[in-house]
């Protein structure tokens, strides 16, 4: 049964891919859109080939300024979903300015990154940061504010201090809501990083598709694309494997479902 599951989770996805390719090659042969606009699998293939050194320099760039964001962003919106749930006044406070916050579009803030801080990294970083800290702190206080009242009276009966208590129960109960926020927010930051490169940044994979763009070389931005998917893929796995193991009992749970 396990060996039947794990090769359904790299069949599905597999045959998913077939499928597009095959739709995608379909609609090119029977001229649905013109070359400049939709080419052929064939043509991206040899723009990534060709062009791989400055898909992976520029890959390497985007990358630092996802890690660096999100790191970020895991530290600032743990720390807050904390205070949140440990104070009413910090909820009362912090919250409603978090949830206001994401009505402010990130790319009109884009420019404004470039006149404080410049072109470079740290633009994509701050940029990074904010698309993904809100989704953290949301799930980091949902998960631990849905722990059972039981076990806290468990504690407190058992002598634990509050600190141990939200140590190792409320924090540690929330996990499973923590790390679904994280796999959020690892694929938010992909996003932020490109779009701190559309304004404020001369690398990257954002910079790299402006570019291609620019001069109409679709089988280049498709290419940058598809590097920039398979980036999301990755670190999204290597989150679920974090997951797998921080948390073997709640993913040995789901797996059964």
């Amino acid at each position: 049964m396990g060996r039947k599951r794990e090769a359904s989770d790299f069949l599905y996805p597999a045959a998913a891919i077939v499928l597009v390719l095959a739709a995608w090659e379909s609609l090119t042969r029977l001229g649905a859109a013109p070359s400049y606009a939709l080419p052929a699998p064939a043509e991206v293939a040899v723009a990534l080939v060709q062009q791989w050194p400055m898909l992976m320099s520029n890959a390497v760039s985007t990358t630092v300024a996802i890690v660096s964001g999100f790191a970020l962003s895991v530290v600032v919106g743990i720390a807050l979903a904390v205070l949140i749930s440990s104070s009413r006044i910090f909820e009362k406070s912090l919250y409603p300015l978090l949830v206001g916050s994401q009505a402010i579009p990130k790319l009109a803030l884009a420019p404004l990154f470039v006149v404080w801080f410049g072109f470079g990294l740290l633009p994509k970083v701050i940029m990074t940061f904010l698309i993904a800290v809100f989704p953290i702190v949301v799930s980091t206080v949902q998960g631990i504010a849905s722990v059972e009242t039981e076990l806290e009276f468990l504690s407190r009966s058992m002598g634990l201090s509050p600190y141990r208590t939200f140590r190792m129960i409320r924090l540690y109960r929330a996990l499973p809501s923590i790390f679904a926020g994280l796999k959020v927010a690892i694929t938010l930051a992909v996003v932020g990083a490109v779009v701190g490169e559309f304004v404020g940044s001369d690398r990257g994979l954002g910079t790299l598709l402006l570019r291609a763009i620019g001069v109409v070389n679709t089988p280049l931005l498709f290419a940058g694309l598809i590097v920039l998917t398979v980036l999301a893929v990755v670190l999204f796995g290597l989150i679920e494997l974090l997951e797998r193991f921080a948390i073997p009992w709640h993913v040995s749970q789901r797996s059964r479902v």
